[in-house]
């Protein structure tokens, strides 16, 4: 469960040694397109700095989660999908569905969300 900070995929990513495909960046944010879509429009966004699930988090992070929220939000509007709508999701440790252990959000659109999910 516990990657470390050179073995992390999101850290690589964020270092520059994984490639991805950007779709925003700030100083704190990293968001780049899925590998595995499950939508029209499925972003991951990931803070810059290694934290390894929405446990991990501290009430210091809170603006943090914060960002990545409004960065996924500008993003669903840029792509048109706002109106219509869309899902952030974050999953939290295995039994959550977490598989990288770096905090990440999810952001699915362009079609119908179905409820419950999995």
């Amino acid at each position: 469960m516990a990657d470390t900070h050179m073995e992390c995929l999101f850290c690589k990513a964020v270092r520059g040694e994984l490639p991805v495909k950007k779709l925003y960046e700030d100083n704190e944010v990293l968001g780049f397109a899925d590998v595995r879509p499950q939508a029209p429009l499925h972003a991951l966004f990931i803070p810059k700095r290694h934290i390894a699930s929405v446990d991990a988090l501290t009430e210091a992070d809170s603006g943090l989660v914060g960002r990545l929220v409004w960065a996924a939000a500008q993003l669903a509007r840029q792509q048109g999908y706002a109106e219509d709508g869309y899902r952030l999701i974050y999953n939290c440790n295995a039994h959550g569905g977490q598989t990288v252990f770096h905090l990440h959000l999810h952001l699915l659109a362009g079609r119908p969300m179905a409820w419950p999910p999995g």
